[in-house]
């Protein structure tokens, strides 16, 4: 399968995000893209840095014009497409969501983030209610999606749930980056680690992972912090959890990369690790702490 992806650096201008995502994903079909994987949030700046109300003002219902938006780039680009939406449920009720949109325009499913962080620039907990779908695979024209978003992505259960759903691979929208005052050596390491649990995801599960992150500095509305620079460095890894791609961790990009779909199978013949889990002896992964 082609899978295209998209590393962007927003702006405040919505509108302008909105069609630079637009002009890559034309360019990306053209190139044969059969399916192509948005950042997390990827219309906006990434607001969760300051908690405001004010900013709520952005979300929007699914079905909305936004969603209408990337249905119609779907069927003019005959392509699947996961866009990462802040979604309006309800007056006071927001979710972040991922929509996968099929060739025909048609919503595919939906995911809303299960793993919200709360951390200083990251308050995710102020805007978004935890996700209420479980980790269900959406079926598509090119294949069964595990998509996740961001946080979730250092969650052994929510690859291996979506694994254990029959997930042919596992996609993650992606907002991280560092802040200004860590060292180069510790920027290292989180770059690192966020890489490497993702590899591993593949690894355990004997599935390819698309990860696509944003890129660029974006300040802090209110100050208190320099802002965060998101490191870019999306990838696209095989079920051995080799690098089929890696992109820079400084500047936007657009790539198409080729992921053999079959290759899982003899991995996973190769190292049967679903074959040999201890199921009768898993049950304390469903309590918050063993004491």
């Amino acid at each position: 399968m082609k899978i295209g992806i998209i590393q962007q650096h927003n702006t405040a201008d919505i509108e302008n995000n909105r069609l630079r995502i637009a002009g890559k994903i034309r360019n990306l079909a053209a190139g044969g893209a059969e399916l192509i994987v948005n950042q997390e949030l990827h219309d906006s700046l990434y607001f969760c840095q300051t908690e405001s109300v004010d900013e709520c003002s952005l979300a929007r219902p699914i079905p909305s014009e936004v969603t209408d938006f990337y249905a119609a780039l779907a069927v003019e680009c005959s392509v699947v497409i996961v866009a990462s939406l802040f979604e309006k449920r309800a007056p006071g009720l927001y979710h972040n969501t991922a929509v996968v949109f099929e060739r025909d325009g048609s919503i595919a499913g939906r995911y809303r983030k299960m793993h919200i962080p709360d951390d200083p620039a990251y308050y995710e907990k102020f805007y978004f209610t935890p996700g209420d779908l479980g980790f269900e695979p959406i079926d598509t024209s090119v294949g069964r999606l595990g998509v996740l978003v961001c946080w979730d992505q250092w969650y052994p259960e929510a690859a291996r749930l979506m694994a254990l759903r029959g997930a042919e691979v596992l996609i993650y929208p992606t907002a991280i980056g560092w802040a200004d005052g860590d060292t180069p050596d510790e920027q290292a390491r989180q770059r690192e680690a966020w890489i490497t649990i993702q590899r591993a995801h593949a690894v355990a599960n004997g599935l390819p992972v698309v990860s696509v992150n944003r890129v660029g500095h974006e300040p802090d509305p209110s100050g208190a912090t320099a802002g965060i620079q998101f490191w870019g460095s999306s990838f696209v890894a095989g079920p051995q959890g080799e690098f089929l791609f890696n992109a820079p961790a400084d500047a936007e990009i657009e790539r198409i990369v080729e992921v053999d779909m079959n290759r899982s199978e003899q991995v996973r013949r190769w190292w049967p690790f679903l074959r040999d889990r201890r199921i009768d002896a898993y049950s304390g992964l469903v309590k918050r702490y063993l004491d």
